[in-house]
């Protein structure tokens, strides 16, 4: 991971092989332009992939990070999965990474994502999707006492640090069999997810060296609420 190059920003090249790949999003074409893909997203996105890493790293020492462009690593795979989607196209017109925390997958475990489309970027602290054990661990931290205003207070720290935008409310009604909470907690019963996001970051920022340090800068801000998850995990 170590012989990674530093990262020196995206370009323009980055955001004009995004739209074209949305407008001519099909394998002739991705393969004509693959060396341009190899250039302008790929060898860039592992470059912030390792310089994030080692930063988050110095802030969290239990998150992860990984070069590999296998779709095993810290960068998503660009082909898409249509077996399940109603979305045919082979491929993503976005580059989307993600550093986790703990022994599990990183789709699966807390931690801190980056996704870059044709037109801006967003980041993200949290998890997208609670599977069942983890939704149970969940709800019994938000009705103990005291990791319940633990959550109250780390979302509380997350939107005092700047604009961001709290996500995954789900169910119109708190689940059955847990007790009835009456004060600030009673909103989380109704999450099936819970992230924190800050969106529409322009392409200028992104084309800049100093990237990395402001995708760390926010990701400390945000750690509060993705911090509260991993400690579920332990």
């Amino acid at each position: 991971m170590h012989d990674v190059p530093p990262f020196e920003g995206f370009s323009q090249e980055t955001f004009a092989y995004l739209r074209d790949l949305r407008d001519n999003n099909d394998k002739d074409w991705f393969d004509a332009n693959k060396e341009r893909y190899i250039e302008h997203v790929r060898t860039p996105a592992v470059s912030l992939v390792a310089t994030v890493g080692m930063q988050l790293q110095d802030h969290f020492p239990d998150v992860h990070y990984d070069t590999r462009t296998n779709g095993s690593g810290s960068l998503m795979r660009i082909n898409r999965d249509v077996r399940f989607s109603e979305d045919k196209s082979p491929y993503k017109s976005n580059i989307a990474m993600m550093w986790w925390e703990g022994a599990g997958k990183k789709m699966q475990s807390p931690g801190f994502g980056l996704q870059i489309t044709p037109d801006d970027a967003g980041l993200m602290a949290g998890m997208f999707g609670f599977d069942k054990a983890m939704l149970t661990q969940y709800r019994e931290a938000v009705v103990d006492d005291e990791r319940g205003m633990s959550l109250v207070q780390a979302v509380t720290a997350v939107q005092s640090a700047g604009e961001y935008t709290l996500n995954g409310e789900h169910y119109k009604k708190p689940p059955r069999g847990y007790p009835v909470l009456e004060d600030e907690r009673e909103p989380y019963m109704r999450y099936n997810a819970l992230w924190v996001s800050a969106m529409e970051i322009p392409p200028s920022a992104v084309m800049e060296p100093s990237f990395a340090d402001y995708c760390v800068e926010h990701f400390v801000k945000m750690a509060p609420i993705q911090q509260w998850l991993a400690a579920l995990r332990v």
